[in-house]
């Protein structure tokens, strides 16, 4: 049996790998992920994870639980909290998620701050990753990240972020590197109701990745989202609902080669 675990590790594990190197890089929380995975400018508690540099315009202290479940799959759900305190002169937020299931899983802890200045707002975060792979052991890894989000007009706003700097590897005995990537995008509010974002994302080893969203606020507390994503080419939907100081987001997609995923997500403010 642990023959045929490190065989199946050693052919699968760049596969394996992947989407939790989407957890250095995926979209968390189901507004994103209603968008098409565009992350850089939602001002709200996932920011700790999506965008560091938009953690100090969070309006309030907020707390976020959700469920990422991928393609039907227990061993492809991500768990993850975050936590978000607002101040005057500046924001702090720690969060932590868990990828996979018995025989390879990956926890995130990240812990990062951020303060505004003038139309710019900029921010660091420190997170350690900790990989565990059956019959294989345990590896961690200590990343450091920088982004920020400038605000170019009543309209338009820039954004901007570099993951994983240290280009830290899964392990210190391992040579297989976590991604690190550079994230720009630009958000164009239409409307009071509409905003439309656009990003572009590139690991050093991949092609670009590039994404499209829209949100559009129908009402007083319903919120509807769309937005697509290639490589691999998905589209995605999703709706929100705001009341007071709770909130709800689910989102839908599919993947023509992989099927179907489903995202959810609450929050709290404070």
């Amino acid at each position: 049996m642990k023959l045929f675990l490190i065989f199946c590790f050693s052919v699968l594990f760049p596969y394996l790998v992947w989407p939790q190197s989407e957890g250095l890089s995926t979209a968390y929380g189901a507004k994103s992920q209603g968008m098409g995975g565009v992350k850089l400018f939602h001002p709200d508690s996932w920011t700790l994870f999506n965008s560091i540099g938009n953690l100090d315009r969070v309006s309030s202290s907020q707390v976020a639980v959700g469920i990422d479940q991928r393609f039907g799959i227990k061993e492809l759900s991500t768990y993850a909290l975050s936590h978000v305190f607002h101040q005057t002169k500046g924001s702090l937020g720690y969060g932590i998620s868990r990828y996979g299931g018995e025989l390879f899983n990956q926890h995130l802890l990240s812990l990062g701050g951020a303060t505004t200045k003038g139309i710019l707002s900029f921010g660091a975060k420190a997170e350690w990753m900790q990989t565990r792979i059956e019959g294989f052991g345990t590896g961690n890894a200590f990343l450091l990240s920088l982004g920020g989000v400038a605000e170019l007009g009543p309209k338009f706003f820039l954004g901007s972020q570099i993951s994983n700097l240290t280009q830290a590897r899964i392990s210190k005995n391992s040579s297989i590197s976590l991604p690190t990537s550079i994230l720009l995008g630009l958000k164009y509010l239409a409307s009071p109701e509409v905003e439309i974002h656009s990003e572009v994302e590139k690991e050093l080893s991949t092609p670009p990745l590039f994404k499209a969203g829209v949100q559009y606020k129908l009402g007083e507390w319903l919120l509807l989202r769309t937005g697509m994503q290639s490589n691999p080419a998905r589209i995605n939907f999703g709706l929100g609902i705001r009341k007071s100081s709770f909130g709800a987001d689910y989102a839908y997609g599919q993947t023509s080669a992989l099927g179907r995923s489903h995202h959810m997500s609450l929050y709290l403010e404070f």
